[in-house]
């Protein structure tokens, strides 16, 4: 549905954890975590609005970010800030690996995850499965500079549900595995238990790396903690990182880096010269900073 943006429309779908009210011209957009602290938008005009099989997705053009995706009430991206978390999901675990050359990412509709990926010249194939179809649609309409990715020949779309896809591969089949998905609530759930973390090490060869978004570390850190234990007792290594993505309500993003065998500590040096001179966020600086932990965080991931 394209509509300019209505009076009436003053609620999203979930009343908890997002709204929309007028305020004198405009429109805002709010996405409140559930500590009641939330980061707003104004909006110029509501570019679609979607109720999909799996979920409702809304898209927004905004005064300053650019358009704005949401899913069920959840900020997806913002144009401006999406390169933060793409550029943070990605290049760490790509360039870890020793020859990232067959890459699976999971969920990342939007194509901004497979863009920065196509962008390591050792890959040559990059699967992505996405379940929502309308997704990759919408990207691909409104958001030309992530889903440009799905032009390359080296993709494949899969259109399907990413833990049975994972579940049915091949053994010792990728050597990066990427999870974008969203928030671990309702379909997302199992993507963050053990049962899919085992398929994930069974997919992967022997020489795998695996990134996943997982939480906002400041209200949301339980979760946090709770997904990297897990993942420390299925994986050789697995470690928490963090990054600036300023379209989330607390500006800070929290993703787990886990490896089958490649040293956690070391990026490739030639390869990473290489991907940073273009990077908008990422560098071998910020990699390294991005695995320290404030104290409080630290003590509970003891």
């Amino acid at each position: 549905m394209k509509t300019d943006l209505k009076p009436e429309l003053v609620t999203m779908s979930d009343e908890k954890t997002s709204l929309m009210e007028p305020t004198e011209a405009w429109h805002t957009f709010t996405e409140w975590s559930d500590t009641g602290v939330g980061l707003t938008w104004k909006i110029t005009r509501m570019l679609e609005s979607v109720k999909t099989e799996y979920q409702q997705i809304d898209l927004y053009e905004t005064e300053g970010d650019g358009k704005l995706l949401v899913h069920d009430g959840a900020v997806m991206l913002t144009e401006r800030f999406e390169s933060q978390y793409h550029d943070a999901l990605v290049h760490s675990a790509m360039l870890i690996s020793p020859n990232p050359r067959r890459v699976l990412v999971i969920g990342g509709g939007d194509g901004g995850t497979l863009r920065e990926v196509l962008r390591h010249p050792e890959v040559e194939v990059a699967c992505q499965v996405e379940i929502d179809d309308e997704v990759v649609r919408i990207a691909k309409e409104y958001l030309p500079t992530m889903a440009k990715a799905y032009d390359d020949p080296r993709v494949d779309l899969v259109i399907g549900d990413g833990l049975a896809y994972v579940r049915d591969t091949e053994p010792d089949s990728w050597d990066v595995i990427l999870v974008d998905s969203t928030d671990p609530v309702g379909p997302a759930v199992p993507l963050f238990e053990e049962p899919f973390y085992n398929d994930i090490k069974r997919a992967l060869t022997e020489d795998g790396v695996m990134a996943s978004q997982i939480a906002d570390p400041t209200f949301h850190n339980d979760h946090l903690v709770t997904v990297i234990k897990r993942l420390e007792k299925i994986f050789p290594q697995a470690r928490p990182y963090t990054a600036p993505v300023q379209m989330y309500p607390s500006g800070v993003w929290g993703f787990a880096l886990v490896s089958k065998g490649p040293d956690l500590d070391t990026v490739d040096d030639e390869r990473a010269m290489v991907i940073e001179r273009d990077s908008k966020h990422w560098s071998r600086e910020t990699h390294a900073s991005s695995f320290g932990m404030p104290n409080w965080l630290r003590r509970k991931l003891l």
